[in-house]
């Protein structure tokens, strides 16, 4: 039997320090740096994704982060292709492949696996499903796999929608398809274990320096540049903004939202790596 290749994963919630933590890793075992995260894979996406600077990754390669455009529709199948491909390379050379992020389904599907239909974005049924509510769009799926909604728990609109387009396209409960496969890799797992009033305050702080470091001006400059896409207006940062940009709110009542919904995030993180017992976060 043909023995696995090493990876190293370092899962937690945001702001726990796990970028940093990757890089003192990657400089004391000759590592690479492939991005789990969502966000980062987006163009201009920097101050409200905390995007690592280049100052930040002190010389270190990192991997999946600025590849593609907003208006991409970048998939967990397109993640899994790419973080494959940058493994191979970093282990062809020599190196230590280090994934790093806070996208539980990355993880999920790239290294424990978790298998997933591949079907093709259908953009007229994206549209149709846009225009109904979180409410519509989960009794549309509970129909369809009231297992799988029960899996997913606290389901955000865009996965609500994909996991809809999945069980339309193939007439079949996306349950069904998602079985287990060999796992590529040996990973040793990482996680980082905080008390979350301690994660809490840390995202409150966190969000005051991205005020600091211009996240207002950097969602006037991305609006301008790709208008109201979906990409845009649902990220944690943007998607709170954009009313006060509107008028519709003060800057103070947006800051506060993003801590809001940056604190909910977490918590939906936490779930995600709580099924994973070998990162041992509480």
């Amino acid at each position: 039997m043909k023995k696995k290749s090493k990876v190293i994963a370092i899962a937690a919630p945001t702001a726990t320090g796990k970028s940093k933590l990757a890089v003192e890793l990657a400089h004391k075992c000759n590592g690479e740096i492939i991005s789990a995260d969502s966000r980062l894979v987006y163009k201009g996406f920097n101050i409200a994704a905390a995007k690592p600077t280049i100052e930040e990754r002190e010389g270190i390669p990192h991997f999946l982060i600025d590849i593609v455009e907003p208006e991409f529709d970048y998939s967990v199948a397109n993640y899994v292709d790419d973080a494959t491909v940058a493994i191979e390379n970093i282990i062809s050379r020599g190196k230590t492949p280090i994934i790093v992020g806070g996208t539980g389904l990355y993880f999920r599907v790239l290294l424990e696996g978790y298998n997933i239909p591949r079907v093709a974005p259908n953009k007229e049924l994206r549209e149709e499903l846009n225009k109904l509510s979180t409410e519509d769009l989960i009794n549309r799926l509970k129909k369809f796999d009231k297992n799988y909604f029960n899996i997913v728990k606290e389901p955000e609109k865009r996965k609500l929608i994909r996991a809809i387009e999945v069980c339309e396209t193939l007439d079949k409960p996306i349950s069904e398809l998602e079985l287990n496969k060999e796992q590529p890799y040996e990973v040793e797992w990482i996680g980082i274990n905080m008390p979350r009033t301690e994660i809490y305050e840390r995202i409150n702080k966190r969000v005051d320096k991205m005020v600091e470091l211009g996240i207002v001006d950097e969602t006037k400059m991305l609006l301008n540049k790709h208008g109201r896409i979906p990409n845009f207006t649902e990220t944690i940062g943007y998607r709170e903004l954009l009313p006060y940009l509107d008028g519709e709110y003060s800057l103070e009542r947006a800051i506060e939202l993003i801590k809001q919904h940056s604190r909910n995030y977490a918590k939906r993180q936490l779930t995600w790596f709580r099924r994973n017992k070998e990162l041992g976060i509480n």
